[in-house]
């Protein structure tokens, strides 16, 4: 079941009232979604994956960028507009790279779970990055000390390709040489 639209705003008006207010505002077909302030454990779960990620990537072609920080996900052959804050992208090459903002297609997006907004982070969140054809999603639970990898398959769907709990080295599939110790995350 989908909104009305006149209760639907337009990208603009999101624009407008991100800058009228200090919340995280998300945005998803003409929907505003608020994002709640991490916790101190998602900061600290972030922080160590942000480090590993900018020593691997360090001097390449590819970079890390940490929330807040918009990704406008984005594909000529869709016309839907979604503006996530994703916790971590890696995005590789200049083009897309504006000011404030990425409009395009990270290669990997990392979501931290928070109690609260798990389901659009494992739903909404996950569909449109399978959709705009994200290549590896990595989706870290921090209540259970969980790290879940999914991968864009020659069919354009998402598959697990990885699932560790507590203990164990998991890799990337898309940086080829990039794993983390999850004793070294938790």
């Amino acid at each position: 079941m989908s909104l009305p639209e006149e209760n639907k705003v337009s990208v603009e008006t999101f624009y407008k009232m991100r800058e009228e207010t200090n919340h995280l505002l998300e945005y998803a077909d003409g929907i505003v979604f608020m994002v709640p302030s991490p916790s101190t454990r998602h900061q600290q779960v972030s922080a160590r994956l942000q480090a590993k990620l900018f020593n691997f990537l360090d001097g390449g072609k590819c970079q890390v960028f940490s929330a807040p920080y918009d990704i406008h996900l984005h594909r000529d052959d869709l016309d839907e507009s979604k503006i996530y804050i994703p916790d971590l992208s890696v995005i590789c090459g200049d083009e897309g790279l504006e000011e404030n903002r990425f409009v395009g297609v990270p290669e990997m997006i990392v979501e931290i779970l928070s109690p609260s907004k798990q389901s659009h982070d494992l739903i909404t969140k996950m569909e449109a990055y399978m959709i705009y054809g994200v290549k590896e999603y990595w989706v870290v639970n921090p209540m259970l000390n969980a790290i879940q990898i999914y991968a864009l398959t020659d069919e354009q769907v998402y598959q697990q390709v990885y699932i560790l709990k507590d203990e164990g080295m998991i890799k990337s599939s898309v940086l080829k040489g990039f794993q983390v110790d999850l004793e070294e995350i938790f």
